[in-house]
């Protein structure tokens, strides 16, 4: 297990996105950059631009779309206690950018989604 927002956890998402096939299908030709800010933990990024797909700290260059949430709500939704729709509708998850954009990468996000359950099936979330 990795311990939520550490190092090895970012590893894992790498090393997850690594051997996914059909993720470089999904990202071909999209350019988007996605920051998770968790505000009292970390923020994060996952970029995607011709077919690639990193990770790492700080917010995406350029950054598309942004997630904003609490520690508490981001583990809940990570964890499935939490539905991501229900924390939007009820302002726990605020989303901001370019929600058209968004729209236009549903394939990449379905992949990107497969990726994350994978990680979170190998995180712990200590204090949760």
């Amino acid at each position: 297990m990795v311990e939520y927002l550490s190092p090895a956890w970012l590893d894992t998402i790498r090393n997850e996105l690594a051997a996914r096939d059909g993720l470089a299908a999904a990202a071909a030709d999209q350019t988007v950059g996605f920051t998770q800010e968790i505000t009292d933990g970390a923020t994060y990024h996952v970029a995607v631009a011709d077919g690639t797909v990193t990770v790492g700290w700080g917010p995406a260059q350029p950054e598309h779309v942004r997630l904003r949430t609490d520690r508490r709500t981001a583990v809940a939704v990570a964890t499935g206690a939490l539905n991501a729709q229900e924390a939007f509708i009820t302002g726990h998850l605020v989303l901001t950018g370019d929600q058209q954009h968004l729209l236009a990468v549903q394939p990449l996000l379905v992949a990107l989604d497969a990726v994350m359950q994978a990680v979170n099936r190998q995180t712990s979330y200590p204090d949760a």
